[in-house]
């Protein structure tokens, strides 16, 4: 059979970053075909092109990732597997110092213990917890609290393990395979905005889409 008459399988994540403003079908696709030989070739077919610095993003649509194969290979038969859509983020990324990454890691530790404490303080003022503990104690001792007890103590151990449990992560540590709430958070705003950001680009006409201004030039390398 010949290797026009193949079917090629493609793959592409929803959102891609890539480093060099030349980008190829290899930087945001994975691959496969019966015929070995031809995947290099398809891999070097540049589909897009920044301009080299600042930091740009582009939708790209899978079915302009088949019309460039097809201009090489009009016969090779492409299956899709992946996304309908691909988000291609350049970023010329240059490794900061070690001091600013420290420096970023303190600002959101900082951030993230006073919030919480805060959060917790607030709580515990709305609903008036010391006061509640206090008539507790009195009603099952008789006698007046001075706001340390066994109730304030486990309560601030159950309030510990209680978020630890919750946020299934101490350090580096985790309890469970799961991924943690934040993890599962994070992933669904980030698809929020990968989707808007596919939106956004339809509808102001700047998808990479067949029929659309091709940005890329040659498809040759």
């Amino acid at each position: 059979m010949s290797a026009e008459n193949q079917t090629l399988y493609i793959k592409g994540s929803r959102d891609v970053e890539v480093t060099k403003p030349d980008v190829t079908l290899g930087d945001i696709l994975t691959m496969e075909c019966a015929d070995k030989k031809i995947l290099p070739r398809i891999k070097t077919l540049r589909i897009l092109k920044f301009a080299p610095g600042k930091k740009q993003r582009r939708a790209v649509s899978v079915l302009k990732i088949i019309e460039c194969i097809h201009e090489q290979f009009p016969k090779i038969e492409v299956q899709n597997l992946g996304e309908t859509d691909i988000i291609v983020t350049y970023e010329n990324q240059k490794t900061p110092v070690l001091i600013w990454h420290l420096l970023k890691t303190a600002f959101v530790a900082a951030i993230t213990f006073f919030g919480a404490a805060f959060s917790i303080m607030a709580f515990n003022n709305d609903v008036d917890v010391t006061r509640l503990f206090g008539q507790v104690h009195e009603l099952l001792t008789g006698q007046t609290s001075d706001g340390f007890t066994i109730l304030e103590i486990t309560y601030s151990i159950g309030l510990t393990v209680g978020i630890l449990v919750f946020f299934n992560h101490f350090g580096k540590k985790r309890f469970t395979t799961d991924p943690t709430p934040m993890e599962i958070q994070l992933r669904l705003y980030e698809n929020d905005i990968q989707t808007t950001l596919v939106e956004n680009a339809e509808r102001k006409g700047e998808e990479l889409d067949v029929g659309s201004a091709d940005l890329s030039g040659s498809h040759r390398t």
